[in-house]
Order: C-alpha cells, then structure tokens, then sequence
C-alpha cells in the first residue's frame, strides 16, 4: 500500500498506548487499530486533526507516501 501509516513510531516516541490515545481522541479502539494497521480506506479530516492535536505532529508525521 503507497500510503503508510506511521501511528506506532508516533505513539512509542511518545510514550503513550493506543488506549490513551483513542480516549483522548474520542475514537473507538477498535478503529483506530484499524487505521494503524494500514487497513483504513479514509480518514476524516476531524480524526486527523485531533490525532495530530494530541501527538503534537502534523499530517504529513504520520500519513507517508511510498512511491512504488
């Protein structure tokens, strides 16, 4: 898949779980593993900012694009 998903770097530098993250978003558990697990076909521009709010990083620190 072109796009990666970069949530685990992003959460072991910050020394925060998946748990806290998805209380603190306000997301399920569930849907966020599925967006790290690369398995989400979309994002929400809300759920982007406010992952993006809570790990201090912007966009492009956790969606990368592989050129094949």
């Amino acid at each position: 898949m072109p796009v990666r998903v970069q949530l685990d770097d992003l959460l072991w530098q910050r020394r925060m779980t998946l748990t806290d993250l998805a209380d603190r978003v306000g997301i399920t558990l569930a849907n966020l593993s599925i967006l790290k697990t690369g398995k989400a076909k979309a994002i929400r521009f809300s759920t982007l900012e406010a992952i993006c709010r809570e790990l201090g990083c912007q966009p492009g620190d956790l969606l990368s694009f592989e050129l094949e």
